[in-house]
């Protein structure tokens, strides 16, 4: 008998994302906090001792747990090649023009022969709800059914619930960041799913997101 192939999609623990929130498959929920970086090594000595005593206090008041992610990826600079083709085709001078297509090939060069990366850093908030179990419930038999209408909304309203403790944690990592002179902003619904989009298929960078 053959086995069931499964796709890259049964691999991944991602369920849905709603309002900004990753649902994982066993019921958990993630937010994505982008965070921006800090040139620890620029700072004087008296900064850099702030900065860790502020971190660690950061760290010592969570009572929940969060994942740092770092993401390294090559430089693309296609982008930026597109806006100075642009360019060159406004210029009204051929010495413009010249001066132009050869600033286009010494970019192309420089990146070609040296290996430019990008980072982002990202913080991970997680709430995992209580799971409640009801089917060993001996008195379930006896009480009335739900219709599919009433459990969606009970669903809903349970989202919502489960989403504020949520959003409580982000705002005590946003605010603890901040402290130590980080900038951070919560990932919406379409961010989220283009970062996964990017992680999942790091060579369709030229491929516009779906999002349904």
């Amino acid at each position: 008998m053959a086995k069931e192939q499964k796709t890259a999609q049964d691999f991944v623990p991602i369920k849905e994302v709603h309002d900004g929130v990753v649902i994982l498959k066993n019921g958990g929920m993630r937010s994505i906090v982008l965070v921006s970086s800090l040139n620890f090594a620029l700072k004087s000595p008296d900064e850099q001792t702030s900065i860790m005593m502020q971190f660690q206090n950061f760290l010592n008041s969570l009572d929940f747990p969060i994942q740092i992610a770092v993401q390294s990826k090559k430089l693309d600079i296609r982008p930026y090649i597109a806006l100075l083709e642009g360019r060159y085709k406004e210029q009204g001078t051929e010495l413009m023009k010249v001066q132009v297509r050869e600033y286009i090939e010494f970019v192309k060069t420089f990146v070609e022969n040296t290996n430019i990366m990008t980072k982002s850093f990202f913080v991970v908030v997680q709430y995992d709800p209580p799971m409640v179990k009801t089917g060993n419930n001996p008195l379930s038999k006896f009480l009335p059914k739900k219709s599919a209408s009433d459990q969606a909304a009970i669903n809903d309203q349970q989202f919502k619930e489960y989403r504020t403790q949520l959003e409580q944690r982000v705002s005590v990592v946003e605010q603890g960041l901040v402290r130590c002179g980080i900038r951070a902003a919560e990932l919406g619904t379409e961010e989220v799913v283009e970062l996964f989009y990017r992680l999942f298929n790091p060579g369709d960078t030229e491929k516009p997101i779906q999002i349904t």
